[in-house]
Parts: C-alpha cells; structure tokens; sequence
C-alpha cells in the first residue's frame, strides 16, 4: 500500500464523522439563536410588565426557548468533552489507565443518555395530559427536548468511544510556542521638518 493510498484511507475514515462535525454546528447555531430570543423575551416581558400591559404568553415563549437551549447546548457539550466528563481524572493518565478509564466514563454518559432518553419520552407521553397557560399547548412540547438531548448524548459518546477506541483517547494539546516579544523603542524620535 502506497503512501496515497494510506492517506486516502485516512481521509474517508475522518469523512466517516463529517456529518457529526455539521450537526455540532447547527446545534452550536441553534443555541446562540435559543439563548438570544431567551434574552429578548425576558427583556420584553420586563418592558411590557413595567409599562402595565404584560404580555403573559411571553413567560411560556421565555420558558421554553430556555429549557431547549440547556438541553441542546448539554448535547454540545458532550460532543465538545465539555459536559458529563471527568477530564481531572483522565488527563492525568495515560496507556492503558486512561484507556480503561475513559471507557468507564463514556459508559456512564451512556446511561445517562439511557436515562434521558427512556425517562424523558415517558415524561413526554404524560406531557399531553397537562397543558401551559395561557396558551393551552401540552406540557409534551417542553418535554420532547430531553429524550431528543439523550439521543444527541448518546450518539457523540458513541462516536468518541469508537474514536477513542481505534485512535487513541490520549490527545495531547499542541504545545504552544514561546514567540518571543519585540523590544519596545522608548527613545524619543527627532523630526526633522514640518
């Protein structure tokens, strides 16, 4: 096997996860846009209630663009070894250790993905029988946001198991180069002309 044809091969293992890397994206997009229009509601609510008109359908907008954003933003946090992750105790490992360790880690994410997934879509079943005021919308349309968390969980720390399994857990960060700082010139300079 040539060198090309290894490079190739490693390049369409990379493009196998590609698709995770746009999702964490959209996700990433999806938060700035929930926490902003988490931000506006507020200050609407705050201007319409102190001006002595309260728009009250704006605490369930608030409400929601609120609990959709953590639950999103805990799946992208994952994906990012962000959330739901003991880095102390790993990075402090290597070898073998820290291979067995990061496994045991990523196994209890799992059951935790397990959990919001199987918990949060029985919530969400019993949502419907339970409606938000004053719009009348069931409760299930806050809870669909933990089961799809859990999914979201669940399938980056699958793919960081098999990363981590074929490439390796231990990724040391790039080591930062010293760029050595420039003298500051603090004589005073003469100008000749004006």
């Amino acid at each position: 096997m040539t060198i090309a044809d290894k490079l190739v091969l490693q390049r369409q293992h990379h493009l196998k996860w590609r698709s995770f890397d746009r999702l964490e994206l959209i996700l990433m997009i999806m938060c700035g846009i929930l926490c902003f229009g988490f931000s506006l509601s507020v200050t609407a609510d705050i201007v319409t209630r102190t001006i002595g008109h309260p728009w009250l359908w704006l605490q369930e907008v608030t409400s929601t663009l609120f609990i959709y954003a953590i639950f999103i933003g805990a799946a992208v946090a994952t994906r990012r070894n962000d959330h739901l992750y003991l880095t102390a105790i790993s990075e402090a490992m290597h070898g073998t250790p820290r291979l067995i360790v990061e496994i045991i880690i990523r196994i209890v994410v799992l059951g935790v993905a397990f959990c919001l997934i199987w918990f949060g879509y029985i919530n969400y079943l019993r949502g419907f029988g339970s409606f938000r005021l004053p719009s009348g919308t069931p409760m299930a349309s806050l809870y669909a946001a933990i089961p799809l968390s859990g999914v979201l969980i669940g399938l980056f720390t699958i793919e960081q198991l098999v990363n981590g399994i074929t490439k390796g857990f231990d990724h040391p960060e790039p080591p930062q180069d010293d760029l050595p700082i420039p003298p500051v010139d603090t004589g005073v300079q003469t100008r000749v002309g004006l």
